[in-house]
Parts: structure tokens; C-alpha cells; sequence
């Protein structure tokens, strides 16, 4: 068992990161605000759309 250590040791081999540590939380930052624009961008839609839906089947006898 004391071979176990020493293997995890001599395996691991260090990188450098493709950017600094600081640009990745800002990268989430800006997915997330984009994200939120777009979730934004969707309210108030159903009373937008409201009045084309009640009309579409009325006298049909597909009332929802």
C-alpha cells in the first residue's frame, strides 16, 4: 500500500492553464448574463399573445 502514494505522485504532471485563472469566472459571468437577456427578453408574452389564442377556436366547440 505505500507504493500507492508515491505512483499518484510520480503520475501527476502540472499544466499550464490555455488562459489566466480570472478569465474563467468571467466567462461564467457572461453566459449567465446572456442568458438572463434572453430569459428577459420572453416576459409578459402569454398577455401579448392573450387575445389570439381565446378567438382561434371560439364557435367550435374546441374551448381549452
Amino acid at each position: 500500500m505505500s507504493m500507492l502514494p508515491a505512483l499518484v505522485l510520480a503520475s501527476a504532471e502540472h499544466h499550464e492553464l490555455v488562459a489566466p485563472s480570472v478569465i474563467f469566472p468571467l466567462i461564467a459571468v457572461g453566459v449567465f448574463l446572456l442568458l438572463g437577456a434572453v430569459t428577459w427578453s420572453y416576459r409578459d408574452v402569454a398577455h401579448r399573445h392573450a387575445d389570439k389564442g381565446r378567438t382561434r377556436g371560439a364557435g367550435q366547440g374546441q374551448g381549452h
